[in-house]
C-alpha cells in the first residue's frame, strides 16, 4: 500500500475528525478573548498609523507646523524649542540680508504690533548705518532761534533804465544812404550809426556857403574903408557901414553853421548827414535799412546801457503801507533760477484810474546782462521781521501721510519721524511750536529720501 492511500484511510476514522473539531473550537475561543482585551484596537491602530507614517515620510512632504507657546499646565515640548530656534535663525538671516543689500530697514507700526515692540520707540524708524547715511547725503542741523521774515511778493517786469537809454531819430526827412551799426552791437558815445541823404541839408549847406562868401566880401570892403578913413580920404560914415555889413555877414555864417550842427550834418559834405550815438551802450533796437525814406519822427535806433535795469511792479492801495522807498527787496526770475538783491527806488504818488495801483520800481545792477528787458519776475518786499525761539529749515519738513508734519531726528541705529506743530514760515525757515527743542539735532538734508523709505515700507507691508 502507498503512503497516499494510508493517509486517506486515516482521515476516515472517527477519532481523527474529533481531534480536528477540538482544534478549531480552541482557535475560535482564543480569537474571541483576544478581541475583547482593552486597548488592543488602539494599540493596533497606533502601530498601523506609525507604520503608515513611516511609509508616508518617504513619499510625501512634511506639512508645516504652527508653533504654539506652551502654557503653565503643559510643559514645553522639544518641538517648541526647535521652532523658537528657527524663528531666531529667521531674524538672523534678515539682518544678514540687510547688511548684504545695503538697504535701510524700516520698522512700521504694523510690524511693531506683530513683533510686540514698543510703539513709542520703534514706530516710524528708518534704520541706517553711518555709511548708508553718507551715501544718500544726509546731513544734520540744530533747531534753534531764527528770524522769520514777512515778505510781500508782487509780480513785475524788467524794463530799460530810462535814465541810461537813448532813442535816436533823424532830425530832418531824407533817405538812408548807409547803416554802420548792427542790432546788439556795443557802441561808444559819438560813434557813427547811419548816414542819411536830405534835400534840406543840401539847402542849408548852400545857405552856409553863400553866407561865407558874403562874409569874405564884407571883410574886404571893411578893410578898404577902414584904410581910406584912416588916411582921411573917405568919410567915417562909409567906414561904419562897411563894418556893419561885415558883422551881419558873420552872423549869417554862424547861423547857417548852427543849423547844420543841430541836425548832425556838420559843415562839410554835400547833402548827407550822420546819425551818431549820444551815449555808450548796446543797440537794442534798429529800424533803418539802406534806401529807406525816413521822416523827422522815425524811430531809427535805441541805445541802452544794460549795466543797470529797472524791475517795475504795480502796488495796490492796501499794499502801499508795506512798500516804501528804500525797502529791501529780492527779485527772482520766473523763467529760470536767478535772484538779485536791491532796494525800492521809486513809488508813484498817484494811483491809476484803471489799475487802482501805484507804479513802483527797483534799480538793479546788471553786470552780466542776465536781467533782460521784458523778463517777468517776482519782487519780494521785506514787510516785517520777527524772532522765534525754535525753527528749522523748511526743506527738512515732510508729510509722509499727507497730513501730519514730521521732522526726522537721530534715533538708535537710524532716524525717527518726529511729529511737529508748525508756526510762521517765510518759505526758507519755519517756526516749530512743539515737537522739537532748541539745540536738538534734526535731518536738514536728505529727509525726502527717509520719507520715501517710510512710504515704501508701509506699501510693502499693506500688500
Amino acid at each position: 500500500m502507498s503512503e497516499k492511500t494510508s493517509f486517506d484511510s486515516s482521515l476516515t476514522t472517527p477519532k481523527h475528525w474529533i481531534a480536528v473539531a477540538v482544534i478549531l473550537a480552541c482557535g475560535m475561543v482564543g480569537g474571541a478573548l483576544i478581541l475583547r482585551t482593552p486597548g488592543a484596537p488602539a494599540a493596533s491602530a497606533g502601530h498601523a498609523d506609525a507604520d503608515s507614517h513611516k511609509d508616508g515620510e518617504h513619499q510625501d512632504e512634511k506639512p508645516a507646523r504652527t508653533a504654539t507657546a506652551p502654557t503653565a499646565a503643559e510643559p514645553a515640548k522639544p518641538g517648541d524649542h526647535k521652532e523658537a530656534a528657527a524663528h531666531d535663525d529667521h531674524e538672523h538671516h534678515d539682518d544678514e540680508a540687510e547688511a548684504k543689500t545695503g538697504k535701510p530697514a524700516v520698522v512700521t507700526k504694523a510690524q511693531a504690533d506683530e513683533h510686540g515692540h514698543d510703539h513709542e520707540e520703534e514706530e516710524g524708524v528708518v534704520k541706517l548705518s553711518e555709511a548708508q547715511s553718507g551715501a544718500i547725503g544726509i546731513t544734520l542741523g540744530k533747531a534753534g532761534p531764527a528770524a522769520i521774515r514777512k515778505l510781500l511778493t508782487l509780480p513785475g517786469e524788467i524794463r530799460f533804465d530810462e535814465d541810461r537809454t537813448a532813442h535816436v531819430v533823424p532830425r530832418v526827412a531824407g533817405v538812408v544812404a548807409s547803416v554802420h551799426a548792427r542790432l546788439g552791437e556795443q557802441v561808444r558815445k559819438g560813434q557813427l550809426l547811419a548816414v542819411i541823404q536830405s534835400a534840406t541839408v543840401s539847402d542849408q549847406r548852400s545857405e552856409l556857403q553863400t553866407a561865407q562868401k558874403r562874409l569874405a566880401l564884407a571883410r574886404t570892403t571893411f578893410q578898404r574903408e577902414k584904410q581910406l578913413w584912416e588916411e582921411k580920404i573917405s568919410a567915417e560914415q562909409d567906414y561904419l557901414q562897411a563894418r556893419q555889413a561885415m558883422q551881419e555877414a558873420e552872423i549869417a555864417v554862424a547861423n547857417a553853421s548852427q543849423k547844420l550842427s543841430a541836425i548832425g550834418a556838420g559843415t562839410g559834405g554835400a547833402s548827407g548827414y550822420e546819425l551818431r550815438s549820444p551815449i555808450s551802450g548796446t543797440v537794442v533796437e534798429k529800424h533803418l535799412t539802406v534806401g529807406e525814406s525816413v521822416a523827422e519822427n522815425t524811430a531809427s535806433f535805441t541805445v541802452s546801457d544794460l549795466g543797470s535795469v529797472w524791475a517795475e511792479m504795480n502796488v495796490s492801495a492796501p499794499q502801499l503801507p508795506l512798500v516804501r522807498v528804500g525797502s529791501s527787496v529780492t527779485v527772482r526770475a520766473t523763467a529760470f533760477e536767478s535772484r538779485a538783491e536791491g532796494k525800492v527806488a521809486y513809488v508813484g504818488a498817484l494811483i491809476g484810474e484803471q489799475s487802482r495801483a501805484a507804479p513802483a520800481r527797483v534799480a538793479l545792477a546788471n553786470p552780466k546782462g542776465m536781467w533782460r528787458p521784458g523778463l517777468f519776475v517776482d519782487v519780494s518786499v521785506l514787510a516785517d521781521e520777527s524772532q522765534v525761539p525754535v525753527a528749522v529749515e523748511a526743506a527738512a519738513i515732510q508729510r509722509p501721510d499727507g497730513k501730519e508734519s514730521v521732522v526726522f531726528v537721530p534715533a538708535d541705529g537710524g532716524y525717527r519721524a518726529q511729529p511737529v506743530q508748525l508756526g510762521r514760515s517765510d518759505g526758507k525757515t519755519t517756526e516749530v511750536v512743539s515737537g522739537l527743542k532748541a539745540g536738538q539735532d534734526y535731518v536738514r538734508n536728505g529727509s525726502f529720501m527717509l520719507k520715501a523709505e517710510l512710504g515704501k515700507a508701509s506699501a510693502e507691508h499693506t500688500h
